[in-house]
């Protein structure tokens, strides 16, 4: 009994997150660069992840849908107080600028904050890995591995094993 309970949970949770993942596409059409400001962004998107302080007083939202979704948004405001930019930054081309020796600040504040950090001890390396889709609809997942935890040794990118496309993989 307990153990439907807790799966009765979990799935409305995930139907919930695939509602609200559904609804993007919507609220970003109800946005306009130069016009919207950051009061229509917040109230499409909700509180941001993280707010990074772009200088002259502008800044970025960050809005994540990691570790369900494959898909994270920046959106930056300008010194007016209006959008001036709306990313979906889980794409190849800002893959292909993670290189190895860049600081891990720089990777999270290009990419997002990650689905998932593993840690394996035996070889002393940390994987970050981020969920996304190769155009048109192929499920990946984009790697980091880290041997101290600071500064980018590598990247790869593999099937995303755990996506509903691939029936849960493992």
């Amino acid at each position: 009994m307990r153990l439907s309970k807790h799966l009765a949970r979990a799935g409305a949770m995930a139907a919930a997150l695939l509602a609200l993942l559904g609804c993007d596409p919507q609220r970003i059409s109800e946005l306009e660069e130069g016009l919207s400001t950051e009061a229509d962004v917040r109230d499409r998107f909700g509180v941001p992840d993280k707010v990074w302080d772009d200088g002259g007083g502008a800044r970025t939202l960050e809005y994540n849908r990691q570790p369900a979704g494959q898909r994270n948004y920046m959106i930056t405001i300008g010194p007016d107080g209006k959008m001036s930019a709306l990313r979906q930054v889980l794409t190849p081309e800002n893959f292909a600028r993670i290189t190895p020796g860049m600081d891990m600040q720089e990777v999270r504040r290009r990419l997002g904050k990650p689905a998932k950090v593993t840690p394996y001890a035996l070889s002393g390396e940390t994987h970050h890995d981020w969920r996304f889709l190769e155009p048109p609809t192929t499920p990946l997942v984009f790697t980091v591995v880290t041997t101290d935890g600071r500064t980018v040794a590598r990247t790869m990118v593999g099937p995303d094993m755990d996506a509903p496309e691939n029936k849960g993989g493992r």
